[in-house]
């Protein structure tokens, strides 16, 4: 069944379309996160589900219940709409116990008195927080506090649970550990999670699908290892984990770096479907870059160790790109000549958007 769909859906602010013409079916229990760049209209969307920003055009259904429709002038008010909501500001009252914190919008609720007691243990449980029930706030950690305002969502047993960058106050430790603990409340309690975020990291983690947004245009809704290995265009491929782009001229059936024809041609197939086209751009992961014995040479400009990941910034006539190897296959050192193995690449027409592969 479908928890959340949005027909048409735009929103406007001045001259700027922040949503033009989105049409979404979030399915039942499914955990769903926008992720785009800073001002590409994922919180606008959000805002626009929880109900605090009305549609400019289109409609928004619940479970087949109509929530908003610009058409037919309707409106369901926030309150009514049973959606928990956690933002990035931790939202929680000082001068109330973690306990009242919790409990305080059942009491909203007028929710009966042993009710409030069983949903707020419950949840309070559910994120390990029944232990600090009586203290404040101020004396728990930034992870404690973000669990205050989950527990809080959690109590009012929502259909849809609505998630606006709720990490990205948290180091990067805690950001990590509560990725794992929102996935296992939704597996628990069956909700449905609609996650706002530019963090790419947290997105792949948690999503079961993901939408990606830039000026406000849907780019690409997939399953996260599908947006990686298949991107949909330039801008997802680049916003979507470490990327290189190169510029290359094919001559004579080859493929050389732009202004770097004595560094060697790249030994792969070129795209029958971009046949006519002479410049081009490849993408390819840093990761799927191997050192060799032969291929196409380039000298090393910087060895950075990362952990486990050696990576490293290579130059190709006047063009750098970045490799990232494993520290045991270290092989090579800064101001080394080397040579470059291609596993995989993306093809793009300098005019186009969309790619080719090889």
């Amino acid at each position: 069944m479908t928890a959340v769909k949005l027909v048409n859906v735009s929103k406007i602010f001045g001259n700027v379309k922040a949503v033009n013409q989105l049409n979404l079916d979030i399915e039942q229990g499914e955990c769903f996160s926008f992720l785009g760049p800073s001002g590409c209209g994922k919180t606008t969307t959000l805002r626009m589900i929880a109900g605090f920003e009305n549609l400019d055009e289109g409609e928004l259904y619940c479970e087949d219940k109509l929530f908003s429709s610009s058409y037919k002038h309707f409106y369901f008010p926030p309150e009514k709409r049973n959606f928990g909501m956690v933002f990035q500001a931790f939202a929680v009252w000082p001068h109330m116990t973690v306990y009242d914190n919790v409990a305080f919008p059942l009491h909203l609720r007028k929710v009966p008195k042993a009710e409030i007691e069983s949903r707020t243990r419950m949840a309070l449980k559910a994120t390990s927080l029944l232990n600090e029930a009586e203290k404040y706030p101020q004396k728990l950690s930034g992870g404690q506090q973000q669990r205050i305002a989950l527990a809080r969502a959690v109590a009012i047993n929502p259909k849809v649970m609505l998630l606006d960058e709720p990490l990205s106050n948290l180091d990067p430790h805690l950001r990590e550990e509560m990725r794992f603990e929102i996935k296992e409340l939704q597996m628990k309690f069956g909700f449905t999670v609609i996650y706002v975020t530019h963090d790419q990291a947290e997105a792949m983690a948690l999503s079961d699908r993901m939408l990606v947004m830039k000026e406000g245009i849907v780019q690409q809704i997939a399953k996260p290892l599908e947006i990686y290995d298949n991107p949909a265009n330039k801008f997802v491929f680049s916003f979507i984990g470490l990327s290189n782009f190169i510029p290359v001229s094919v001559k004579n059936g080859q493929a050389f770096v732009d202004n770097a024809t004595d560094c060697g041609a790249i030994n792969c197939e070129l795209p029958r479907t971009l046949d006519g086209a002479i410049n081009y751009d490849i993408a390819c992961r840093p990761s799927e870059i191997d050192f060799a014995t032969s291929g196409v040479k380039a000298r090393v400009i910087r060895r950075t160790y990362l952990g486990d990941i050696v990576d490293y910034l290579l130059r190709i006539g006047d063009v750098d790109i970045r490799v990232q190897k494993p520290r045991r296959q270290s092989v090579v050192k800064k101001d080394d000549t080397c040579y470059l193995k291609f596993n995989r690449l993306l093809w793009y027409d300098r005019n186009e958007m969309t790619a080719s592969k090889t």
